[in-house]
């Protein structure tokens, strides 16, 4: 038996006995994204009755916790997820959960500088290898910036891999060593990671779309999020004369996937990882995560390196094509709440945004239908004179660059107060752009002498 083997003898458990360690007050942080600690989220959840006020940490939940299920109002296990999902919503609608948003390149900051602690992390990944190594799969995010400073603030923090063997093999910095382990559980259920269903792009999305292609360049670097539009504009890519695109992204999508079977994304004119796509966590189709699987171009790093905007800005001709919710009239973006109704979170928009415009020849793209159809059957424009209270604000103002509708595209940079008034009103639905200048004027930030339109 090798030295490696012999460690993870030692240091095999079960999953009641990790969950037995848990004390009252204690933090937990899950496995961010797709992969899943089964076993122990729910060997934790059959000790409710015997705890009190544990707080369970997770990001984007694709998936509903145990210790959800057995205690939705959170009287033991009180939840906070860093980004909302369409879970989480819908968890959100059932009982308690919170959500910790954050810049996400400052997400390990605040770990590794005490702001923030846990106790445990409770992390999926594949099986040892002959060199005493296991992979994290789908990601990278912030646990492992996370894990590495335990020789400072997180000094008390315990790292337990749950080990699945179904879960893919994807190449970076997202390892962890036998000897930097604190525990190993080999789960009952071998589960691949969550695939996500591609959402079909609307009639609206496909004239966003066509308008951030008329600004597309050979050799752009592209962050993509997660959606019809997103995907849209990678089958436009792949079906145009565009060569030699690059992947610099928080995240990896099935539009990636399409780029690179289609030969368009070669990573070749990169000034940073010249020849693979980085990412900090990867989430799509099943074909996704076959694809990804122990695939030499694929460098999933840590969100600290993924996300830091000088680190994205090195590389020229980034474009972030981001969805959000509301633009107001001083160009204030939210992608993250309606008033206090919690729909995403900050995640890495604000980080790419900034980043795109620093970058030569970079751009930052955000975009929206022109209106929306509330459940009364009401119209109502997502460009507004000022968001409804309580709504958070994702990117303000002074860093928007682009805003794209269905209407048109406008740029943001440098305009004065009422310029942005006449390039918002102009993409805004029609129904709607004379009360915006109505409500503009008697804001006294735009004046019918200045109109242009």
């Amino acid at each position: 038996m090798s030295r490696w083997s012999s460690m993870y003898q030692e240091k095999l458990k079960t999953a009641d006995e990790v969950a037995s360690w848990i004390k009252d007050g204690d933090h937990v942080e899950f496995s961010p994204f797709v992969t899943v600690p089964w076993d122990l989220d729910a060997a934790l959840a059959k000790r409710k009755d015997e705890l009190h006020k544990v707080f369970i940490r997770c990001s984007t939940l694709t998936w509903v916790p145990e210790v959800f299920k057995v205690d939705p109002q959170g009287e033991t296990f009180l939840m906070c997820d860093g980004s909302f999902s369409g879970v989480t919503r819908k968890m959100k609608s059932q009982g308690e959960i919170y959500i910790n948003p954050c810049l996400y390149h400052e997400a390990p900051m605040l770990y590794t500088r005490g702001v923030l602690h846990n106790e445990y992390l409770f992390l999926a990944a594949t099986p040892m290898d002959e060199n005493g190594f296991f992979n994290l799969s789908t990601s990278a995010s912030s646990q492992v910036d996370m894990a590495r400073a335990r020789s400072g603030p997180q000094k008390n923090l315990k790292v337990i891999l749950e080990i699945n063997e179904a879960l893919p093999v994807v190449q970076g910095d997202n390892y962890f060593h036998i000897s930097e382990i604190d525990a190993v559980v080999e789960s009952s259920q071998a589960r691949k990671p969550t695939a996500i269903g591609k959402v079909e792009p609307t009639e609206i999305d496909a004239k966003i779309a066509q308008y951030i292609m008329n600004e597309m360049v050979d050799g752009a670097c592209l962050q993509l999020g997660i959606g019809g539009m997103p995907n849209l504009v990678g089958k436009m890519i792949a079906d145009s004369d565009l060569k030699d695109l690059g992947c610099h992204s928080e995240m990896f999508v099935d539009a990636y996937m399409d780029l690179f079977n289609a030969g368009k994304l070669t990573n070749a004119r990169k000034q940073l990882d010249v020849g693979k796509s980085v990412f900090t966590f990867a989430m799509g189709s099943a074909e996704l995560y076959d694809f990804i699987n122990n695939n030499p171009s694929m460098r999933c790093m840590p969100v600290s390196y993924t996300n830091d905007p000088s680190v994205i800005a090195k590389n020229d001709r980034v474009y972030s094509i981001c969805s959000c919710l509301a633009v107001d009239l001083f160009g204030n973006v939210s992608s993250e709440s309606v008033g206090y109704k919690q729909i995403s979170g900050t995640g890495g928009q604000w980080d790419y945004h900034y980043a795109s415009f620093h970058s030569k020849g970079g751009k930052g793209f955000l975009c929206m239908p022109s209106s929306k159809v509330t459940k009364d059957g009401k119209r109502v424009s997502n460009i507004v004179v000022s968001h409804t209270p309580g709504t958070q604000i994702t990117v303000s103002g002074n860093t928007t660059n682009y805003v794209v509708t269905e209407y048109g595209i406008v740029n943001l940079k440098g305009l004065t107060t009422w310029e942005k008034v006449e390039a918002l009103v102009s993409i805004a639905h029609p129904d709607f752009r004379d009360e915006l200048f109505k409500a503009a004027e008697a804001g006294r930030i735009w004046r019918a002498q200045n109109k242009i339109i």
